[in-house]
């Protein structure tokens, strides 16, 4: 929206720095982190009004979570609004990158909420059923990943990627679907996964955010992508901004979902932040790049993944609960450790996602 202003710049000069994807960036980190600071502390009175109990705790979790019984869910509106202003605010708005995510974001928050609502109201902690949850977020992948092809020059559709490698493409055709829609579903879920403790998902997907902010500024910019050796895609600087407003609504949220937390996000603001992490990485890409950034939301679901299937194959558990993050409260770690620790982690594998845009 703002964008637009350039058109006046001839006569107000000015106005010229809306043209610079870095100045619109910093405009939706500070927008997004200031909507969810003022409009915050009423969503969740709010939300603590409407859900009276709160988000239900799984019975068969650690101890010290029952402490937390009656914090309200759902915290993940007063991120989609605030992603949804800042972007609508910021980024150019003629942009299909920019449509694209920003649906897939407000479409998975959607699938989350139901989830969410049906938790909250039937007091349990399975909502919606998982195919028919799982179908929606396949759909609405797959309708992405066939819009963006279409956005990608032909050189770029239906190809896949890979770090380290200065040229490499991998073509699926008409296939590539399924791989992005993969992506994007497995990356909502991931996410999804590892929102369990406070703080614990909301600071790694600003870091990925973060990452993948840089990215899309470096494909999408010509000179960048020449000299770094990288495929050029057009018009992916601009998801940049959307990365921005990523990272100020979770600095906003991080304040209120600070142990003790206030709100948590639930499935409302976990499927959808990974969704639209998936989305990006789509978009420019980086999908394998997504599983190095990611790394810590891979290694929660391949936690899940490997305690399900030796469970049904041997009947032992090979975790004492799953996903990782329980497994090491039951180990005995404090809450805030594991947190942090995992942060750290979230650090060094972004660091490594960075890496393969120069060792090539």
């Amino acid at each position: 929206m703002l964008y637009e202003l350039v058109a006046f710049s001839d006569q107000i000069g000015i106005l010229n720095v809306f043209r610079y994807i870095t100045f619109r960036t910093g405009g939706a980190i500070f927008t997004a982190l200031l909507f969810v600071l003022l409009f915050g502390p009423g969503i969740i009175d709010l939300l603590r009004l409407k859900q009276g109990k709160g988000q239900p705790i799984r019975e068969d979790g650690p101890q010290s979570h029952f402490s937390k019984k009656g914090t309200p869910t759902m915290g993940g509106l007063m991120i989609l609004a605030s992603v949804t202003v800042a972007t609508l605010l910021w980024s150019d708005l003629s942009n299909g990158y920019v449509w694209v995510v920003l649906l897939v974001t407000l479409a998975y928050g959607g699938i989350g909420f139901y989830d969410d609502y049906l938790k909250v109201t039937k007091q349990q902690s399975s909502g919606f059923g998982g195919k028919a949850r799982l179908g929606l977020e396949m759909l609405v992948a797959a309708l992405a990943v066939y819009v963006i092809m279409h956005l990608s020059v032909p050189e770029l559709s239906g190809k896949l990627a890979l770090p380290f490698f200065k040229t490499a493409l991998i073509d699926f055709g008409a296939l590539f679907i399924i791989v992005g829609m993969f992506v994007i579903v497995g990356a909502g879920n991931a996410v999804n996964l590892t929102d369990g403790l406070d703080g614990l998902a909301i600071v790694p997907v600003m870091i990925a955010a973060a990452t993948f902010g840089l990215i899309s500024y470096l494909i999408g910019n010509f000179k960048f992508a020449g000299y770094l050796q990288i495929h050029h895609v057009a018009g992916t600087g601009e998801l940049a901004v959307i990365c921005g407003a990523l990272i100020g609504a979770g600095l906003g949220f991080l304040w209120f979902n600070a142990p003790p937390a206030m709100i948590f996000m639930g499935d409302t603001g976990s499927l959808a932040l990974g969704g639209a992490l998936g989305a990006i990485a789509v978009a420019t890409k980086h999908e394998v790049v997504l599983a190095i950034v990611g790394g810590l939301f891979v290694l929660e679901t391949l936690s899940v993944i490997i305690q399900v299937t030796s469970y049904k194959l041997t009947g032992k558990r090979v975790f004492r609960m799953a996903p990782l993050h329980h497994h090491y409260e039951q180990k005995g770690w404090k809450e805030s450790t594991v947190v942090v620790r995992f942060w750290i982690i979230a650090v060094i594998l972004a660091l490594i996602g960075l890496a393969t845009l120069k060792l090539r």
